[in-house]
């Protein structure tokens, strides 16, 4: 670590806390971050990055790696039983897809790069306003900053009392990392781009969905969508039987998924009175929480990490007050995660993604979004 005397400790090994601890130690914090688990891993299967979080890994130095190992398709297909509804190209949008896994083993290598130090199997169970920090054996420290990146049921927020509320949904989805099997699905369907995203929809005569979404060239990710209602759809490990007769083209992948236990993730959002207390900043799940209609939950989440540590490190250097820098930082930054967060929910409220044509006007705005340029407020509100 740095011999800086700015001191930042961070709640959170994922996406956001490892952006926020990279991003302050190259801009010369001294940066711990806390990971309660014993090691350092990602859950889950597959992401899809947009231009608002590529912007942020480019500027951190992590892009090389990250593009090592992921791809952009082609375009971005959605179906209605099995009719193509819109085969959008994104063009002009910068856009990735790559497996969790890679995503935050590229995003520690870049920490690790800077001189953060990472703590594992530490437990962060609260903070306060003022700076100190709370650890599951008793002991404490003190920052100038503290960042809660911990996750939807963050310790460091509700340690501080911020109201929040939380909206859940009706549907919610299974994910997996399974092989990518092109040549087998080719030989079931041999006119369909397999290197596509591909959004398959069936509304009646019962809701499922599968979204196919290749993450490089040896490896699938596959969310499978049902309403929390409907037993069979919701079960894990899948109902195979169930899945295929709906998907038959898709059975070879569906076929890996079944020898996976997987876990069942309802829909839900989460919005906050505010994000800061003190010298406190809430990021990514912590803070707020959305349906994944528009995969911006790590894309927002990286976005303010970085917005972030630009706006305490300004502030500290110019002699400003830190909280009410901070203030300043949610006030400005705020609206952009907040139109993710309400149009996420309304898809997934109203599936309207079914439809197709979907990547335009508000639903772009977000991934359009360049939180390193220092005009983006002026560009944004145009």
């Amino acid at each position: 670590m740095t011999d800086s005397p700015r001191r930042a400790e961070i709640s959170g090994g994922g996406f956001a806390g490892l952006t926020a601890a990279t991003a302050l130690a190259q801009m010369g914090w001294r940066v711990r971050v806390h990971e309660r688990a014993a090691e350092l891993r990602a859950e889950g299967a597959g992401i899809v990055l947009w231009n608002n979080s590529l912007q942020v890994l480019d500027r951190i130095g992590a892009t090389p790696d990250l593009d090592s190992r992921s791809m952009t398709p082609p375009a971005y297909e959605t179906r209605m039983n099995n009719v193509i509804q819109s085969q959008e190209t994104l063009d002009g949008i910068r856009w990735r897809t790559m497996t969790r896994p890679h995503l935050h083993q590229s995003l520690l290598t870049a920490a690790r790069e800077s001189g953060v130090e990472i703590v594992a199997d530490s437990e962060v169970t609260g903070a306060t306003a003022e700076g100190v920090v709370s650890f599951a054996d008793g002991s404490t420290a003190e920052a100038e900053l503290v960042v809660g990146a911990d996750g939807v049921g963050s310790a460091v927020r509700d340690s501080l009392g911020i109201p929040l509320k939380r909206e859940r949904s009706r549907d919610g989805i299974t994910r997996f990392l399974v092989p990518r099997r092109k040549a087998e699905l080719q030989a079931l369907e041999p006119d369909t781009e397999w290197d596509n995203v591909i959004d398959f929809w069936n509304l009646e005569p019962r809701v499922l969905r599968v979204l196919y979404t290749p993450a490089n060239d040896e490896e699938l990710y596959i969310a499978l969508m049902s309403p929390a209602a409907d037993a069979a759809g919701s079960r894990v490990p899948i109902d195979l039987e169930l899945w295929t007769s709906v998907f038959p083209q898709l059975a070879p992948v569906l076929q890996d998924a079944a020898g996976i236990q997987g876990r069942y993730y309802g829909y839900q959002t989460t919005r906050l009175d505010h994000w800061t207390e003190g010298r406190v900043a809430l990021i990514g799940d912590a803070a707020h929480a959305m349906c994944p209609a528009l995969a911006q939950g790590a894309g927002t989440a990286m976005q303010n990490a970085w917005t972030l540590a630009v706006k305490a490190t300004e502030a500290l250097a110019a002699g400003d007050d830190l909280p009410t820098a901070l203030r300043d930082w949610e006030r400005l930054e705020r609206p952009v995660t907040d139109l993710a967060q309400n149009r996420s929910q309304w898809y997934a409220d109203t599936r309207e993604m079914a439809k197709g044509n979907q990547f335009v006007g508000e639903s772009v705005e977000t991934a359009l979004y360049n939180p390193t340029d220092p005009h983006r407020h002026e560009v944004h509100a145009a």
